[in-house]
């Protein structure tokens, strides 16, 4: 992420393709954190939801398209 691609009191929609571990999602949201915005939530085009990736964005707003137990 470009260091001024977002404002501080800014939303920000994290959208990526595959949702599987969290591990990603969750360190998009520290850097937007660490400007000074907000996510908004998630959305991806899939979820893996056996690798239990929603668990570490709880208390967020995540949607996917397609989900594969």
């Amino acid at each position: 992420m470009h260091h001024d691609a977002v404002q501080p009191g800014d939303r920000v929609l994290v959208v990526d393709d595959v949702l599987a571990t969290g591990g990603t999602a969750n360190a998009a949201a520290q850097l937007v954190g660490a400007t000074g915005a907000a996510v908004a939530g998630f959305s991806f085009l899939i979820e893996l939801g056996f690798l239990k990736g929603r668990q570490r964005l709880q208390g967020r707003r995540v949607e996917a398209l397609l989900h594969y137990a």
